[in-house]
């Protein structure tokens, strides 16, 4: 029998003792070499000390569960491959496993172990087998119900929000907001691109009926990849958001998505402490320790079919962002000490 997997470490970290044996049984006769841990807390403590090529995680385990772990495990900068099993159905929880940085979610119970493999090996392969496919298919099955059903759409968006205090990207982030408590006004999201930098955005919803929830949705899932993209392509550090911009404006408009959404952006790179705004009809101000500046709030997406925005450009070690719309008001900090 061939053993496709020889060489690779593998924790499992699963409370359930005969899921847990059963992959570890099917892993080992791929060639795996086979970790065991019950929850979180064994799993951080058996990566500290031996080398791991890829984490299969459950959701619901005891004293740390699986999206703990995970945030813990990419907060501390380790991008081992991450492989989620669970029994959820709570979309919320396959959304922020996913937006954590995971490779895939398979549930429970696995009735293929083909699928099985073929997923462990696009985790450990990512060059030779690429799940991307089916995430798009699954992203497009949701965007379906979603459409069709606007109030599970506006739940499931304010169940997204970032917590209000977090360290990513060697920064301290937190905000605060005045929105109603009930429907979504200004959306927040923040993410960080690697150890170094960081990317937020503020849409504000309220101008485009359901549509603009919709085009919440639809920027958290594709706003990392775009600008992931256009760093990957530039010569220079830092990058061109108002380029970045008229590629989300022409996105809304494919998806058939009418309507005003006003937009502001923003990158921060904690090295070169420099922090990079544009707006697209969101009032901002910006205060650091020795300047308060004024953001150019220009037209909001979706006004016009091409979009000329101006960015600023500002080195800071600590700020705050005052941002308002007719969704609400939102003050941002950020702080590298």
């Amino acid at each position: 029998m061939t053993q496709p997997l020889v060489g690779k470490h593998i924790l499992i970290v699963e409370d359930e003792y005969v899921f847990r044996s059963l992959l570890d049984t099917y892993l080992t006769s791929l060639g795996a070499e086979t970790r065991l841990a019950a929850d979180g807390v064994e799993a951080l403590e058996q990566m500290d000390s031996r080398r791991t090529d890829l984490v299969i995680c459950d959701i619901a385990m005891p004293r740390m569960n699986g999206l703990a772990l995970v945030e813990e495990i990419r907060n501390a900068g380790d991008q081992t491959p991450i492989l989620v099993i669970s029994a959820t159905e709570n979309m919320s929880d396959i959304a922020r496993a996913l937006r954590l940085g995971v490779q895939d979610v398979l549930l429970k119970p696995i009735k293929d172990l083909n699928r099985l493999r073929e997923t462990v090996f696009a985790c450990l392969y990512p060059g030779v087998y690429n799940s991307r496919v089916e995430e798009e298919e699954r992203l497009f099955q949701d965007w379906d119900a979603l459409v069709s059903d606007p109030g599970a759409a506006a739940k499931l968006l304010m169940q997204l929000q970032p917590p209000v205090q977090q360290t990513i990207a060697g920064c301290k982030i937190n905000y605060r907001q005045l929105v109603s408590a009930d429907t979504p006004g200004l959306v927040l999201d923040i993410a960080p691109l690697s150890d170094n930098d960081l990317a937020f955005y503020c849409l504000d919803v309220t101008r485009a009926g359901d549509n603009g929830v919709l085009a919440a949705l639809l920027l958290r899932a594709l706003f990392n990849g775009l600008l992931q993209e256009q760093l990957a392509h530039q010569h220079q550090r830092l990058p061109e958001l108002g380029a970045l911009l008229k590629q989300v404006n022409q996105l809304l408009r494919q998806a058939n998505l009418p309507g005003q959404f006003p937009l502001l952006v923003g990158y921060y790179h904690s090295t070169l402490k420099n922090l990079i705004l544009v707006s697209a009809g969101l009032n901002a101000t910006l205060n650091t320790a020795e300047h308060q500046i004024q953001v150019s709030n220009g037209v909001p997406l979706g006004t016009l079919g091409s979009t000329h925005l101006n960015q600023i450009s500002h080195p800071c070690s600590t700020w705050q962002c005052q941002i308002w719309g007719t969704g609400g008001r939102l003050r941002l900090m950020l702080s590298t000490e």
